[in-house]
């Protein structure tokens, strides 16, 4: 009988902690793994690229430390004043809200047809800067230079929100500027935070992305964009947005904007 009591006592004792061991194990092995997760992106850090990025094709704009892969819009040199790199960013200064009247636009040295570009950005309050790409320097604008455009915007601050053609809110943060309107239920972080820009261009289409999620897309040459063009500021540039490549264009609007992490690819063809 005392054998049989000690048999079953056993019994319970490895049936009852079992299962808690395994997990347990489980958890440790998952504590594991996300603390190699945490300590590969510490030791990527910001202004890198992963064993993976490298793999698919990115390609760093700016290393945290030097404005190589940049120049000035129409100049053969990166500007002398009104652009600053602090503490691994790229800062495009305030100088009033005067558009490209201090440092100028700034345009990376190649030019890209198909591509994935992506960028971290911070806006400060009531800022106005763009993306733009498509850019051709063939246009004297006499203020910023010409292209398509992923509109950077305080929405809630700056009055550009509240105009443009084609229906209004077409200068609305990540929207085709003056074109197409970004979707007000957009994934911003907010002003003072750093949001995820992202374009991607294959053949015709382009999609514009903010922090992982797709709020606008168009075909260049279409019926649909014909017809913005032509209801647009850009109505008097010729083909605008056509060029088969172009720069890409970080905006100086006289106002302090933060950028890192800025990378690109290239596409095949769709």
């Amino acid at each position: 009988m005392r054998t049989f009591f000690l048999y079953g006592t056993a019994l319970f004792f490895l049936y009852s902690c079992g299962p808690s061991a395994n997990n347990s194990a489980e958890t440790a092995e998952e504590d594991t793994n996300t603390a190699e997760m945490a300590a590969s992106v510490e030791e990527t850090g910001d202004n890198t690229l992963t064993e993976q990025e490298r793999a698919d094709g990115w390609a760093l704009l700016f290393d945290g430390q030097s404005t190589n892969n940049w120049r000035g819009a129409h100049k053969d040199a990166f500007p002398e004043q009104g652009w600053k790199i602090e503490n691994g960013e790229l800062m495009v200064l305030s100088s009033d809200g005067a558009e490209s009247q201090n440092g100028g636009d700034i345009v990376t040295e190649n030019e890209y047809d198909n591509f994935e570009f992506q960028v971290d950005f911070k806006l400060t309050e009531g800022a106005n800067s763009g993306i733009k790409y498509f850019v051709t320097e063939g246009y004297n604008s006499g203020a910023s230079a010409i292209g398509l455009e992923y509109q950077l915007l305080d929405d809630e601050k700056h009055p550009d929100a509240k105009k443009g053609n084609n229906g209004g809110g077409t200068r609305t943060l990540a929207s085709l500027y003056d074109l197409k309107g970004a979707p007000d239920s957009k994934p911003f972080k907010g002003i003072g935070e750093w949001n995820t820009a992202r374009i991607v261009v294959q053949g015709s289409k382009v999609e514009h992305y903010l922090n992982g999620e797709k709020v606008l897309e168009y075909e260049r040459g279409s019926e649909e964009y014909n017809n913005l063009v032509q209801n647009s500021k850009y109505v008097k540039w010729e083909n605008f947005g056509m060029a088969e490549s172009g720069h890409i264009l970080l905006q100086d609007h006289g106002d302090l904007v933060y950028f890192k992490n800025i990378k690109v690819r290239e596409l095949p063809a769709s």
